[in-house]
């Protein structure tokens, strides 16, 4: 089978026998077979953040953004209110979810690239005494940023407050412990450092949290996190028809990242990105962010100011050479994305390497 290098943020390269994976016998999803399948894949999912004791998992067919439309629209009262870190375009759509069920809000707004001041956090969780939940990004794809959790989390607990935590990009890329954490809900998919395919996502609840919310009127009906997790605690079924073969992907997927375990994906990723950083430098290109801030799993790259330069045409000619690029997404600079997650490592980022140098020889690009 061809094998291209994907490194966008998502969905990533899979490894073949994930792929294989999706060649199953035709099955009904309300049989006993595919609800076991099922079970197992949610308590596999929490067994990647070390939540078994304390947490549990609610799956959605659909991408991302409907783990975390499920999440926002579920989990605050009637009257709560929710303060929202907007530092990239993730962080922007978690508002414009919470603007489409009208709930109350607040929004902590930075510019795209800015790193959160935590004392600024706090002076508001301070000020606003209203604010029952909190929701911000861990890795911030627009600019490869990765926000303070730890330090966000503390002031969350502090204040008595929910909470929410978007980890699309970092579950399973980087060490997340929930017995050492206090996340209330987190929120991934499978199609990014899992190394599964596009079409679920699901949000890792706290037990005793998630009890409260059955008695929340529901605001939707196909996202309701309530009402999915009580239809499949008692039925053992999805609510609504699954994507079948996904989640036999999924749970292959599961299974490869504990037999590669965390640190071994972790350093396999920070291998990758090194060697990236390597690659940069050669062709004398600049990063948007100080080190200290990068995720390590995605980085941005400051587009070179030279007539020569033309993202699109760089693309393509990645493109031909079976590697996918990424542009920027609204950062304060122009930028274009390189990720290295995914079924890749260091000989896959060598690879890509080599050819940027090329491409920039070839067309007398220079950031001079």
């Amino acid at each position: 089978m061809k094998r291209n290098i994907l490194l966008n943020p998502g969905p990533a390269t899979t490894t073949d026998s994930v792929k294989q994976a999706l060649m199953v016998p035709d099955i009904c999803p309300r049989e006993q077979e595919f609800g076991d399948l099922t079970q197992a894949v949610l308590n596999k999912v929490v067994r990647v953040v070390n939540g078994e004791s304390t947490h549990t998992s609610v799956i959605f067919t659909g991408s991302g953004t409907a783990g975390v439309e499920a999440c926002l629209s579920s989990v605050v009262s009637p009257q709560g209110k929710i303060l929202i870190l907007d530092n990239g375009a993730y962080g922007k759509r978690a508002e414009t979810i919470i603007q489409a069920y009208g709930i109350p809000y607040r929004t902590h707004r930075l510019v795209w690239g800015d790193y959160p001041d935590v004392d600024a956090v706090e002076a508001i969780f301070k000020e606003d005494r209203e604010l029952t939940h909190f929701a911000f990004v861990h890795h911030e794809t627009t600019t490869g940023m990765l926000n303070p959790l730890p330090e966000l989390l503390e002031l969350c607990r502090k204040y008595e407050i929910d909470s929410i935590v978007d980890a699309m990009s970092s579950y399973a890329g980087l060490p997340i412990d929930m017995r050492e954490l206090p996340i209330d809900y987190l929120i991934s998919s499978s199609n990014k450092c899992i190394q599964g395919m596009a079409g679920t996502s699901f949000v890792i609840a706290n037990n005793e949290k998630l009890a409260k919310i059955a008695k929340f009127p529901a605001r939707n009906l196909y996202l309701n996190l309530w009402g999915n997790h009580s239809y499949i605690e008692k039925t053992g079924q999805f609510q609504f028809t699954p994507p079948v073969q996904i989640v036999y992907a999924l749970n292959a997927a599961l299974d490869e990242f504990f037999v590669e375990t965390q640190a071994g994906r972790t350093a396999r990723y920070f291998k990758a990105y090194e060697t990236l950083l390597d690659g940069i430098d050669k062709v004398g290109l600049e990063l948007l962010l100080p080190k200290s801030q990068h995720s390590k799993l995605l980085t941005a790259i400051l587009e070179p100011q030279s007539p020569n330069y033309d993202f699109m045409e760089m693309h393509d000619y990645f493109y031909e050479n079976d590697i996918t690029i990424y542009p920027g997404k609204g950062a304060k600079q122009d930028t274009f994305r390189i990720a290295n997650i995914g079924a890749i490592d260091y000989r896959d980022m060598l690879l890509f390497n080599e050819k940027l140098l090329q491409y920039f020889e070839d067309r007398k690009i220079s950031n001079s």
